[in-house]
Protein backbone atom coordinates (compact mmCIF):
# COMPACT_ATOMS: atom_id res chain seq x y z
CA UNK A 1 0.00 0.00 0.00
CA UNK A 2 1.15 3.53 -0.75
CA UNK A 3 1.96 6.00 1.98
CA UNK A 4 0.37 8.87 -0.02
CA UNK A 5 -2.94 9.52 -1.77
CA UNK A 6 -1.24 9.47 -5.14
CA UNK A 7 -3.67 7.41 -7.25
CA UNK A 8 -6.27 9.54 -9.02
CA UNK A 9 -9.43 8.22 -10.64
CA UNK A 10 -11.30 10.56 -12.99
CA UNK A 11 -14.82 9.73 -14.20
CA UNK A 12 -16.69 11.98 -16.63
CA UNK A 13 -20.23 12.64 -15.44
CA UNK A 14 -23.06 11.02 -17.46
CA UNK A 15 -20.61 11.11 -20.34
CA UNK A 16 -22.66 10.23 -23.43
CA UNK A 17 -25.63 12.32 -22.32
CA UNK A 18 -23.41 15.24 -21.29
CA UNK A 19 -21.78 15.31 -24.74
CA UNK A 20 -25.24 15.42 -26.31
CA UNK A 21 -26.33 18.27 -24.05
CA UNK A 22 -23.13 20.16 -24.78
CA UNK A 23 -23.57 19.83 -28.54
CA UNK A 24 -27.35 20.42 -28.58
CA UNK A 25 -28.20 23.73 -26.87
CA UNK A 26 -31.95 23.02 -26.76
CA UNK A 27 -31.31 19.96 -24.54
CA UNK A 28 -29.22 21.67 -21.88
CA UNK A 29 -30.83 21.20 -18.50
CA UNK A 30 -33.40 18.77 -19.98
CA UNK A 31 -33.71 14.99 -19.55
CA UNK A 32 -31.65 13.12 -22.17
CA UNK A 33 -31.42 9.36 -22.66
CA UNK A 34 -28.79 7.83 -24.96
CA UNK A 35 -29.03 4.29 -26.26
CA UNK A 36 -31.37 2.16 -28.34
CA UNK A 37 -34.34 4.28 -29.37
CA UNK A 38 -36.65 1.44 -30.42
CA UNK A 39 -39.11 -0.40 -28.22
CA UNK A 40 -36.56 -3.16 -27.54
CA UNK A 41 -33.60 -0.84 -27.07
CA UNK A 42 -31.50 -0.45 -23.93
CA UNK A 43 -30.39 2.73 -22.14
CA UNK A 44 -26.63 3.34 -22.33
CA UNK A 45 -26.55 6.61 -20.33
CA UNK A 46 -29.13 8.95 -18.82
CA UNK A 47 -28.52 12.58 -17.93
CA UNK A 48 -28.90 13.58 -14.31
CA UNK A 49 -32.19 15.26 -15.19
CA UNK A 50 -33.51 11.91 -16.46
CA UNK A 51 -32.09 10.02 -13.49
CA UNK A 52 -34.35 12.02 -11.18
CA UNK A 53 -37.23 10.08 -12.75
CA UNK A 54 -35.56 6.73 -12.13
CA UNK A 55 -34.06 6.25 -15.59
CA UNK A 56 -30.76 4.39 -15.40
CA UNK A 57 -28.23 2.57 -17.55
CA UNK A 58 -29.13 -0.96 -18.69
CA UNK A 59 -32.87 -0.23 -18.32
CA UNK A 60 -35.04 -1.06 -21.33
CA UNK A 61 -35.90 1.96 -23.45
CA UNK A 62 -39.57 1.04 -23.10
CA UNK A 63 -39.40 1.39 -19.32
CA UNK A 64 -37.34 4.57 -19.59
CA UNK A 65 -40.02 6.12 -21.82
CA UNK A 66 -42.70 5.21 -19.31
CA UNK A 67 -40.75 6.81 -16.47
CA UNK A 68 -39.67 9.94 -18.32
CA UNK A 69 -41.79 10.33 -21.48
CA UNK A 70 -40.68 13.92 -22.00
CA UNK A 71 -36.97 13.03 -22.29
CA UNK A 72 -35.08 13.27 -25.56
CA UNK A 73 -34.21 9.71 -26.61
CA UNK A 74 -31.10 9.73 -28.81
CA UNK A 75 -28.94 7.14 -30.50
CA UNK A 76 -25.20 7.25 -29.78
CA UNK A 77 -22.66 9.38 -31.67
CA UNK A 78 -19.46 7.52 -30.92
CA UNK A 79 -17.34 9.79 -33.09
CA UNK A 80 -18.20 12.70 -30.80
CA UNK A 81 -17.56 10.61 -27.68
CA UNK A 82 -14.18 9.40 -28.94
CA UNK A 83 -13.11 12.96 -29.74
CA UNK A 84 -14.09 14.18 -26.26
CA UNK A 85 -12.29 11.21 -24.72
CA UNK A 86 -9.16 11.97 -26.73
CA UNK A 87 -9.13 15.49 -25.32
CA UNK A 88 -9.56 14.21 -21.76
CA UNK A 89 -6.81 11.61 -21.99
CA UNK A 90 -4.46 14.21 -23.47
CA UNK A 91 -5.18 16.50 -20.51
CA UNK A 92 -4.45 13.66 -18.07
CA UNK A 93 -1.14 12.86 -19.76
CA UNK A 94 -0.10 16.48 -19.31
CA UNK A 95 -0.07 15.71 -15.57
CA UNK A 96 1.54 12.26 -15.50
CA UNK A 97 3.00 9.78 -17.99
CA UNK A 98 1.20 6.96 -16.18
CA UNK A 99 -2.43 7.15 -17.33
CA UNK A 100 -4.53 3.98 -17.46
CA UNK A 101 -7.72 4.47 -19.51
CA UNK A 102 -10.49 2.14 -18.40
CA UNK A 103 -12.95 3.29 -21.05
CA UNK A 104 -13.80 6.38 -23.05
CA UNK A 105 -14.92 8.27 -19.96
CA UNK A 106 -12.64 7.25 -17.11
CA UNK A 107 -9.02 6.61 -16.25
CA UNK A 108 -6.54 6.18 -13.43
CA UNK A 109 -3.59 8.59 -13.12
CA UNK A 110 -0.47 7.87 -11.05
CA UNK A 111 0.58 11.15 -9.45
CA UNK A 112 3.68 9.50 -8.00
CA UNK A 113 5.06 9.61 -11.54
CA UNK A 114 4.19 13.30 -11.95
CA UNK A 115 6.66 16.11 -11.52
CA UNK A 116 5.38 17.27 -8.12
CA UNK A 117 7.33 18.83 -5.22
CA UNK A 118 5.72 16.36 -2.79
CA UNK A 119 2.73 14.02 -2.46
CA UNK A 120 1.13 15.55 0.61
CA UNK A 121 -2.65 15.81 0.67
CA UNK A 122 -2.74 19.56 -0.01
CA UNK A 123 -0.47 19.19 -3.05
CA UNK A 124 -2.32 16.33 -4.73
CA UNK A 125 -5.69 17.94 -3.95
CA UNK A 126 -4.59 21.08 -5.75
CA UNK A 127 -3.41 19.04 -8.73
CA UNK A 128 -6.72 17.17 -8.89
CA UNK A 129 -8.75 20.37 -8.70
CA UNK A 130 -6.74 21.99 -11.49
CA UNK A 131 -7.08 18.84 -13.57
CA UNK A 132 -10.88 18.92 -13.30
CA UNK A 133 -10.89 22.49 -14.56
CA UNK A 134 -8.44 21.60 -17.35
CA UNK A 135 -10.72 18.76 -18.50
CA UNK A 136 -13.73 21.09 -18.54
CA UNK A 137 -11.75 23.63 -20.54
CA UNK A 138 -10.47 21.05 -23.05
CA UNK A 139 -13.95 19.59 -23.65
CA UNK A 140 -15.97 22.82 -23.71
CA UNK A 141 -17.61 22.26 -20.36
CA UNK A 142 -17.85 18.54 -19.59
CA UNK A 143 -17.67 17.92 -15.85
CA UNK A 144 -15.88 15.10 -14.10
CA UNK A 145 -15.74 13.55 -10.65
CA UNK A 146 -12.36 12.74 -9.16
CA UNK A 147 -11.21 10.49 -6.35
CA UNK A 148 -7.73 10.51 -4.77
CA UNK A 149 -6.49 7.71 -2.55
CA UNK A 150 -3.61 5.38 -1.79
CA UNK A 151 -4.92 2.64 -4.14
CA UNK A 152 -6.95 2.17 -7.31
CA UNK A 153 -9.81 0.61 -5.37
CA UNK A 154 -10.16 3.50 -2.95
CA UNK A 155 -9.68 6.13 -5.67
CA UNK A 156 -12.56 4.58 -7.62
CA UNK A 157 -14.75 4.48 -4.52
CA UNK A 158 -13.90 8.11 -3.74
CA UNK A 159 -14.80 9.34 -7.25
CA UNK A 160 -18.33 7.98 -6.77
CA UNK A 161 -18.96 9.77 -3.49
CA UNK A 162 -19.63 13.32 -4.69
CA UNK A 163 -21.15 13.13 -8.17
CA UNK A 164 -21.47 15.10 -10.33
CA UNK A 165 -18.51 17.49 -10.55
CA UNK A 166 -17.00 16.44 -7.23
CA UNK A 167 -13.58 15.87 -5.70
CA UNK A 168 -13.00 13.51 -2.77
CA UNK A 169 -9.62 12.78 -1.19
CA UNK A 170 -9.10 9.79 1.12
CA UNK A 171 -6.16 10.65 3.41
CA UNK A 172 -3.81 7.71 4.05
CA UNK A 173 -4.78 5.88 7.22
CA UNK A 174 -8.53 6.59 6.88
CA UNK A 175 -9.35 3.98 4.24
CA UNK A 176 -10.97 1.34 6.44
CA UNK A 177 -12.89 3.99 8.37
CA UNK A 178 -14.40 5.16 5.07
CA UNK A 179 -15.23 1.67 3.84
CA UNK A 180 -16.73 0.02 6.91
CA UNK A 181 -20.23 1.62 6.80
CA UNK A 182 -20.58 1.05 3.05
CA UNK A 183 -22.61 -1.71 1.42
CA UNK A 184 -20.50 -4.72 0.51
CA UNK A 185 -21.37 -4.14 -3.16
CA UNK A 186 -18.87 -1.28 -3.21
CA UNK A 187 -16.13 -3.91 -3.49
CA UNK A 188 -15.14 -4.99 -7.03
CA UNK A 189 -16.42 -8.47 -7.83
CA UNK A 190 -19.44 -8.31 -5.53
CA UNK A 191 -22.23 -8.53 -8.07
CA UNK A 192 -25.87 -9.44 -7.38
CA UNK A 193 -25.16 -13.18 -7.01
CA UNK A 194 -22.22 -12.72 -4.63
CA UNK A 195 -24.09 -10.05 -2.66
CA UNK A 196 -27.02 -12.43 -2.15
CA UNK A 197 -24.70 -15.25 -1.03
CA UNK A 198 -23.04 -12.89 1.45
CA UNK A 199 -26.41 -11.59 2.64
CA UNK A 200 -27.50 -15.12 3.49
CA UNK A 201 -24.33 -15.38 5.55
CA UNK A 202 -25.23 -12.18 7.42
CA UNK A 203 -22.82 -9.91 5.53
CA UNK A 204 -24.28 -6.68 4.13
CA UNK A 205 -21.61 -4.05 4.89
CA UNK A 206 -17.85 -3.91 4.49
CA UNK A 207 -17.55 -3.95 8.27
CA UNK A 208 -19.46 -7.26 8.32
CA UNK A 209 -17.15 -8.65 5.65
CA UNK A 210 -14.06 -7.53 7.52
CA UNK A 211 -15.10 -9.70 10.48
CA UNK A 212 -15.41 -12.87 8.39
CA UNK A 213 -12.31 -15.10 8.66
CA UNK A 214 -10.42 -15.83 5.45
CA UNK A 215 -11.13 -19.56 5.71
CA UNK A 216 -14.88 -18.93 5.84
CA UNK A 217 -14.78 -16.62 2.82
CA UNK A 218 -12.79 -19.15 0.82
CA UNK A 219 -15.29 -21.84 1.75
CA UNK A 220 -18.17 -19.58 0.75
CA UNK A 221 -16.80 -18.02 -2.45
CA UNK A 222 -13.74 -19.99 -3.51
CA UNK A 223 -10.04 -19.38 -3.02
CA UNK A 224 -9.47 -16.58 -5.55
CA UNK A 225 -12.70 -14.66 -4.99
CA UNK A 226 -12.76 -15.11 -1.23
CA UNK A 227 -9.10 -14.15 -0.91
CA UNK A 228 -9.61 -11.01 -2.99
CA UNK A 229 -12.58 -9.84 -0.93
CA UNK A 230 -10.69 -10.54 2.29
CA UNK A 231 -7.96 -8.11 1.20
CA UNK A 232 -10.22 -5.42 -0.25
CA UNK A 233 -12.44 -5.37 2.85
CA UNK A 234 -9.28 -4.25 4.66
CA UNK A 235 -8.50 -1.65 1.96
CA UNK A 236 -5.50 -3.67 0.76
CA UNK A 237 -4.90 -3.12 -2.94
CA UNK A 238 -1.43 -2.83 -4.45
CA UNK A 239 -2.32 -2.90 -8.15
CA UNK A 240 -0.18 -0.47 -10.15
CA UNK A 241 -1.44 2.07 -12.67
CA UNK A 242 -0.67 0.43 -16.01
CA UNK A 243 -0.64 2.80 -19.03
CA UNK A 244 -0.87 -0.01 -21.60
CA UNK A 245 -3.89 -2.21 -21.00
CA UNK A 246 -4.16 -5.48 -22.88
CA UNK A 247 -7.32 -5.67 -24.98
CA UNK A 248 -9.40 -8.46 -23.45
CA UNK A 249 -12.81 -9.99 -23.91
CA UNK A 250 -14.88 -12.93 -22.74
CA UNK A 251 -17.12 -14.71 -25.22
CA UNK A 252 -19.15 -17.86 -25.74
CA UNK A 253 -20.34 -19.16 -29.12
CA UNK A 254 -21.73 -22.38 -30.56
CA UNK A 255 -22.31 -23.87 -34.02
CA UNK A 256 -25.47 -25.91 -34.58
CA UNK A 257 -25.96 -29.04 -36.69
CA UNK A 258 -29.42 -27.82 -37.70
CA UNK A 259 -29.94 -24.16 -38.52
CA UNK A 260 -31.95 -22.12 -36.03
CA UNK A 261 -34.88 -20.27 -37.57
CA UNK A 262 -37.10 -19.40 -34.61
CA UNK A 263 -36.12 -16.04 -33.13
CA UNK A 264 -37.50 -17.09 -29.74
CA UNK A 265 -35.11 -20.06 -29.70
CA UNK A 266 -32.23 -17.73 -30.64
CA UNK A 267 -33.16 -15.44 -27.75
CA UNK A 268 -33.11 -18.40 -25.36
CA UNK A 269 -29.68 -19.45 -26.66
CA UNK A 270 -28.30 -15.92 -26.22
CA UNK A 271 -29.71 -15.78 -22.69
CA UNK A 272 -27.90 -18.99 -21.73
CA UNK A 273 -24.69 -17.81 -23.36
CA UNK A 274 -24.93 -14.47 -21.55
CA UNK A 275 -25.17 -16.33 -18.24
CA UNK A 276 -22.00 -18.28 -19.11
CA UNK A 277 -20.14 -15.10 -20.06
CA UNK A 278 -21.24 -13.33 -16.87
CA UNK A 279 -20.15 -16.32 -14.78
CA UNK A 280 -16.68 -16.28 -16.36
CA UNK A 281 -16.44 -12.52 -15.78
CA UNK A 282 -17.29 -12.91 -12.09
CA UNK A 283 -14.86 -15.80 -11.66
CA UNK A 284 -12.05 -13.64 -13.02
CA UNK A 285 -13.10 -10.60 -10.99
CA UNK A 286 -13.73 -8.60 -14.15
CA UNK A 287 -16.61 -6.77 -15.79
CA UNK A 288 -17.21 -5.24 -19.21
CA UNK A 289 -18.91 -2.33 -20.91
CA UNK A 290 -19.45 -3.57 -24.46
CA UNK A 291 -21.79 -6.47 -25.21
CA UNK A 292 -21.67 -7.97 -28.69
CA UNK A 293 -23.36 -10.78 -30.57
CA UNK A 294 -22.02 -12.82 -33.48
CA UNK A 295 -24.38 -14.45 -35.97
CA UNK A 296 -23.37 -16.76 -38.82
CA UNK A 297 -26.20 -17.16 -41.32
CA UNK A 298 -27.17 -20.22 -43.35
CA UNK A 299 -25.09 -18.98 -46.30
CA UNK A 300 -22.01 -18.62 -44.01
CA UNK A 301 -22.27 -14.82 -43.96
CA UNK A 302 -21.18 -13.58 -40.52
CA UNK A 303 -22.63 -10.42 -39.00
CA UNK A 304 -22.15 -8.82 -35.60
CA UNK A 305 -23.62 -6.04 -33.51
CA UNK A 306 -22.47 -4.41 -30.28
CA UNK A 307 -23.77 -2.01 -27.65
CA UNK A 308 -21.77 -0.11 -25.04
CA UNK A 309 -22.92 0.77 -21.54
CA UNK A 310 -21.73 3.80 -19.62
CA UNK A 311 -20.19 1.58 -16.92
CA UNK A 312 -19.07 -2.05 -16.77
CA UNK A 313 -21.23 -4.93 -15.60
CA UNK A 314 -21.00 -8.63 -14.84
CA UNK A 315 -24.74 -9.06 -14.41
CA UNK A 316 -26.13 -11.92 -16.55
CA UNK A 317 -29.52 -10.22 -16.87
CA UNK A 318 -27.99 -7.05 -18.29
CA UNK A 319 -25.76 -8.96 -20.72
CA UNK A 320 -28.71 -11.08 -21.86
CA UNK A 321 -30.98 -8.07 -22.29
CA UNK A 322 -28.44 -6.27 -24.45
CA UNK A 323 -27.77 -9.42 -26.50
CA UNK A 324 -31.47 -9.93 -27.18
CA UNK A 325 -31.88 -6.27 -28.11
CA UNK A 326 -29.03 -6.58 -30.61
CA UNK A 327 -30.65 -9.68 -32.10
CA UNK A 328 -33.93 -7.77 -32.43
CA UNK A 329 -32.05 -4.99 -34.22
CA UNK A 330 -30.70 -7.52 -36.70
CA UNK A 331 -34.10 -9.15 -37.15
CA UNK A 332 -35.70 -5.79 -37.93
CA UNK A 333 -33.18 -4.99 -40.67
CA UNK A 334 -34.44 -5.09 -44.26
CA UNK A 335 -31.69 -7.48 -45.47
CA UNK A 336 -30.28 -9.44 -42.54
CA UNK A 337 -33.73 -9.92 -41.03
CA UNK A 338 -34.89 -11.99 -43.99
CA UNK A 339 -31.71 -14.06 -43.95
CA UNK A 340 -31.96 -14.51 -40.19
CA UNK A 341 -35.32 -16.20 -40.57
CA UNK A 342 -33.77 -18.37 -43.28
CA UNK A 343 -31.53 -20.03 -40.71
CA UNK A 344 -28.63 -19.37 -38.34
CA UNK A 345 -25.64 -21.72 -38.06
CA UNK A 346 -23.76 -20.02 -35.23
CA UNK A 347 -24.65 -17.73 -32.33
CA UNK A 348 -22.31 -16.10 -29.85
CA UNK A 349 -22.23 -13.51 -27.07
CA UNK A 350 -19.15 -11.56 -25.98
CA UNK A 351 -18.26 -8.86 -23.48
CA UNK A 352 -15.29 -6.56 -24.01
CA UNK A 353 -14.00 -3.26 -22.66
CA UNK A 354 -13.08 -5.14 -19.52
CA UNK A 355 -12.34 -3.54 -16.17
CA UNK A 356 -11.49 -5.05 -12.80
CA UNK A 357 -14.46 -3.56 -10.99
CA UNK A 358 -18.23 -3.21 -11.32
CA UNK A 359 -20.22 -0.05 -10.70
CA UNK A 360 -23.06 -1.68 -8.81
CA UNK A 361 -25.05 1.50 -8.35
CA UNK A 362 -26.10 1.12 -11.99
CA UNK A 363 -28.69 -1.33 -10.73
CA UNK A 364 -29.90 0.44 -7.63
CA UNK A 365 -33.16 2.36 -7.39
CA UNK A 366 -32.96 6.10 -7.80
CA UNK A 367 -34.88 8.52 -5.66
CA UNK A 368 -38.04 10.07 -7.01
CA UNK A 369 -37.73 13.75 -7.96
CA UNK A 370 -38.74 16.33 -5.42
CA UNK A 371 -40.26 18.47 -8.17
CA UNK A 372 -42.35 16.76 -10.86
CA UNK A 373 -42.94 20.01 -12.69
CA UNK A 374 -39.86 19.84 -14.90
CA UNK A 375 -40.25 21.62 -18.23
CA UNK A 376 -41.50 19.10 -20.80
CA UNK A 377 -39.97 18.39 -24.16
CA UNK A 378 -42.36 17.26 -26.90
CA UNK A 379 -42.27 13.57 -27.84
CA UNK A 380 -40.19 13.27 -31.04
CA UNK A 381 -41.31 11.15 -33.96
CA UNK A 382 -40.04 7.57 -33.64
CA UNK A 383 -37.14 6.57 -35.86
CA UNK A 384 -37.90 4.23 -38.74
CA UNK A 385 -36.16 0.89 -38.28
CA UNK A 386 -32.97 0.78 -40.31
CA UNK A 387 -33.04 4.50 -41.10
CA UNK A 388 -29.68 6.28 -41.18
CA UNK A 389 -31.47 9.36 -39.83
CA UNK A 390 -31.75 8.09 -36.26
CA UNK A 391 -32.61 10.57 -33.47
CA UNK A 392 -29.54 12.53 -32.39
CA UNK A 393 -27.28 12.02 -35.41
CA UNK A 394 -25.64 15.03 -37.04
CA UNK A 395 -26.93 16.25 -40.39
CA UNK A 396 -26.32 19.12 -42.77
CA UNK A 397 -28.77 20.87 -45.11
CA UNK A 398 -27.67 22.87 -48.13
CA UNK A 399 -29.84 25.85 -47.17
CA UNK A 400 -30.19 25.63 -43.38
CA UNK A 401 -26.71 24.39 -42.41
CA UNK A 402 -25.88 21.94 -39.64
CA UNK A 403 -28.28 20.39 -37.17
CA UNK A 404 -29.35 17.07 -35.66
CA UNK A 405 -32.19 14.64 -36.21
CA UNK A 406 -35.06 15.07 -33.78
CA UNK A 407 -36.96 12.14 -35.26
CA UNK A 408 -37.74 10.28 -38.46
CA UNK A 409 -40.59 8.17 -39.73
CA UNK A 410 -43.14 7.71 -42.53
CA UNK A 411 -40.82 9.27 -45.06
CA UNK A 412 -40.18 12.45 -43.04
CA UNK A 413 -37.04 13.62 -41.19
CA UNK A 414 -37.41 16.29 -38.49
CA UNK A 415 -34.27 18.33 -37.82
CA UNK A 416 -33.38 20.91 -35.20
CA UNK A 417 -30.82 23.31 -36.65
CA UNK A 418 -28.29 24.19 -33.97
CA UNK A 419 -24.69 23.44 -33.04
CA UNK A 420 -22.58 23.59 -29.89
CA UNK A 421 -21.68 27.22 -30.62
CA UNK A 422 -25.20 28.42 -31.53
CA UNK A 423 -28.29 29.21 -29.47
CA UNK A 424 -31.20 26.77 -29.48
CA UNK A 425 -32.29 26.54 -33.09
CA UNK A 426 -35.46 26.12 -35.16
CA UNK A 427 -37.06 22.82 -36.16
CA UNK A 428 -37.79 21.89 -39.80
CA UNK A 429 -39.13 18.76 -41.47
CA UNK A 430 -38.01 17.32 -44.80
CA UNK A 431 -38.71 14.40 -47.06
CA UNK A 432 -36.51 11.41 -46.34
CA UNK A 433 -35.44 11.60 -49.98
CA UNK A 434 -34.55 15.31 -49.92
CA UNK A 435 -31.23 15.56 -51.83
CA UNK A 436 -30.26 18.69 -49.88
CA UNK A 437 -30.20 16.81 -46.55
CA UNK A 438 -27.29 14.52 -45.70
CA UNK A 439 -25.51 13.04 -42.72
CA UNK A 440 -22.61 15.09 -41.35
CA UNK A 441 -19.51 13.47 -39.82
CA UNK A 442 -16.50 15.44 -38.57
CA UNK A 443 -13.10 14.30 -39.76
CA UNK A 444 -11.25 12.62 -36.89
CA UNK A 445 -7.79 11.04 -37.26
CA UNK A 446 -7.88 7.24 -37.07
CA UNK A 447 -5.36 7.13 -34.22
CA UNK A 448 -7.51 9.24 -31.91
CA UNK A 449 -8.98 6.20 -30.12
CA UNK A 450 -7.67 6.53 -26.52
CA UNK A 451 -7.99 2.78 -26.00
CA UNK A 452 -6.11 1.79 -29.16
Amino acid sequence: MRAHASVLHLDLDAFFASVEQRDKPSLRGKPVVVGGVGGRGVVATASYEARRYGVRSAMSTREARSRCPHAAFLTGRFGAYREASRQVMAALREVSPLVEPLSLDEAFVDLAAADLPDLEVDTVTGVADRLRHRVAEATDGLTSSVGLASSKFLAKVASDLDKPDGLVVVPPGTETELLRPMAVTVIPGVGPATAERLRRAGVTTVADLERVPLEELVSLLGKAHGGSLHLLARARDDRPVVPEREAKSVSVEATYDSDLSDVRVMEAVLTRQAADVARRLRESGASGRTVSIKVRLHDFTTVSRSSTLSSPTDDPGVVARLARALLAELAAGPDVGVQLRGGVRLLGVGVSGLADWVQEDLFSSLEEPEDDEAEDLPEPPRARQGSAFAPGVDVEHVEHGRGWVWGAGRGVVTVRFETRESPAGPVRSFSLEDPDLRLWTPEVPEDDDPLA
